[in-house]
């Protein structure tokens, strides 16, 4: 995997002169050069400057994102417009699996027995099947799913590898951001309303360029 971008060299071009762009409009900052890399694809991601103040990496999440990353960990989603964005040619290369519950028909049927909500009951599923103790967990569109993972690490020991809470919205969204900083998992965060799928996909992108790039 020598080149994760997979461009051609004119695309190759049109990218590093937008990142070069996004270096000179964002100005000084006291960023780690990994965690600029992340930042930085996420500003390139949506065009939006305000995410250099938004995003918060926490307990060396960078590092933790490419260690599981290269140990083949499940990448597991909240919605299947993360997987849709994602490669899988290049997750596949490292062994990494993509996991989408939330349209199974057992989720949407106890989903609706129980009054909760599909994302709750997906990240439930997901605890069941043993995927998220050491699995990196994106978060782009319900809070409900983010804050269901909180309550999994609280109350039953759970230990992701890496969570990326990016959900965007009006309810919850911001609070379940903030309830990640409570817990000592590795993690990567929009705090605010902001977010939304393709950040979650912009970031693990970074992070499968990263591992290609710092020495293990």
């Amino acid at each position: 995997m020598s080149d994760m971008r997979q461009m051609t060299p004119l695309g190759r071009n049109i990218e590093d002169s937008s990142f070069a762009i996004i270096d000179q409009e964002a100005g000084p900052h006291d960023f780690p050069a990994g965690d600029w890399q992340v930042i930085r694809r996420v500003i390139h991601a949506t065009a939006d400057f305000e995410f250099k103040q938004l995003m918060e990496l926490r307990n060396d999440a960078v590092a933790a994102g490419i260690r599981a990353l290269r140990g083949g960990c499940p990448i597991l989603v909240d919605v299947k417009m993360i997987s849709a964005g994602l490669n899988e040619e290049r997750l596949a290369a490292y062994g990494c699996k993509v996991y989408s519950f939330i349209s199974d028909e057992d989720v949407i049927e106890q989903a609706k027995r129980e009054n909760s909500t599909r994302a709750i009951v997906s990240m439930r599923k997901a605890q069941k099947l043993g995927l998220i103790d050491g699995a990196i967990i994106a978060i782009g569109n319900a809070p409900t799913a983010l804050l269901e993972v909180v309550r999994q690490v609280k109350e039953e020991n759970a230990k992701p590898a890496l969570i990326l809470g990016v959900p965007v919205g009006f309810v919850s969204a911001a609070e379940s951001k903030e309830a990640v900083r409570e817990i000592p998992t590795p993690s990567i965060i929009a705090r605010g309303r902001k977010g939304g799928s393709s950040i979650a996909v912009a970031i693990i992108h970074a992070l499968l360029l990263l591992s290609t790039e710092v020495k293990a």
